[in-house]
């Protein structure tokens, strides 16, 4: 990916070796241990961290307490927060185009980037985790060194692997300027289990196309992906499908709990967004998304 030469965003806080942050009526140990687990299996981790911190709103400027310990940023992690800066000016890019087609007016996210613990309008959140959208602050967080997971553990090595993890939870802004997370927030508490699990799938992949139609967008007008780009992208969305996942940890792949899709779903609904560049192609509420 040609990136280098892109725009920044103005969109992004840096938190970085501001050590552990302390807030009052945090989830504590066991709440950020039960979130890593979740995610693990796929689930989404903002669900407990709302639940066990007494319902997540903490405010849009929580208080971050210096703890010892912070260090300053790698020259690699450095380059990596140059990198986020500029596929988030990317989006910025892609969606204010999109809803000015549409008739709409795009408020971009901000970004955190953060080392090890965060303090989110969802609650507190651990690197371990994974990148994430807090809905309540309409911020993206991500811990750099979630990328080295990624080429490492999940093999799904890349700069464009990189690039789709941030659309992907820009895609969920996305959603949540347009009202859809809340629909299926209040579809999901009337629903069993199994059935609230299916509209999250959906949910997720509907920010994967989305993630796809900024990747068209980005491919067809700004020209910076390069031969093998796509293939990346794929690569990773296969590595995060929830069946994937589950082979792993456990061995044993379970359907009904699946939140974010399969990997083959997860690939063909980027396919979607990356053919049309039109986010109206990204309904994965209408039928079966497979």
């Amino acid at each position: 990916m040609r990136w280098s030469d892109g725009r920044r965003s103005d969109n992004v806080e840096d938190r970085r070796g501001m050590g552990a942050p302390v807030m009052a009526g945090g989830v504590g140990l066991l709440g950020i241990i039960l979130a890593v687990v979740i995610a693990l299996l796929g689930g989404d981790p903002t669900v407990i961290l709302q639940q066990v911190s007494g319902g997540g709103a903490i405010g849009p400027d929580p208080v971050v307490i210096q703890q010892p310990g912070g260090g300053s940023a790698t020259q690699a992690q450095d380059q990596l927060a140059d990198f986020v800066s500029v596929v988030l000016a990317d989006t910025e890019d892609t969606w204010s185009e999109q809803f000015r087609s549409n008739g709409g007016r795009y408020v971009p996210p901000r970004l955190v980037i953060f080392d090890r613990v965060v303090a989110s309008a969802c609650g507190m959140a651990q690197g371990a985790m994974g990148p994430f959208y807090c809905p309540s602050d309409e911020k993206v967080y991500i811990d750099l060194d979630f990328y080295r997971q990624l080429r490492r553990q999940l093999g799904a090595p890349g700069d464009f692997a990189q690039a789709y993890v941030i659309a992907h939870e820009v895609g969920h802004h996305v959603q949540h300027l347009l009202g859809i997370d809340q629909q299926v927030q209040k579809l999901q508490r009337r629903l069993p289990e199994a059935q609230a699990n299916q509209l999250s799938v959906r949910l997720e992949l509907q920010a994967d196309c989305l993630a796809g139609v900024w990747a068209h967008q980005t491919a067809t007008q700004r020209r910076t992906l390069e031969e093998g780009d796509i293939e990346e992208a794929l690569n990773a969305a296969a590595r995060i499908g929830d069946d994937t996942l589950q082979r792993q940890s456990s061995g044993r792949v379970r359907p009904e709990t699946f939140t974010h899709g399969s990997a083959a779903q997860r690939q063909r609904w980027f396919v979607t967004g990356l053919r049309s560049g039109d986010m109206n192609s990204c309904d994965t509420f209408s039928g079966k998304p497979v």
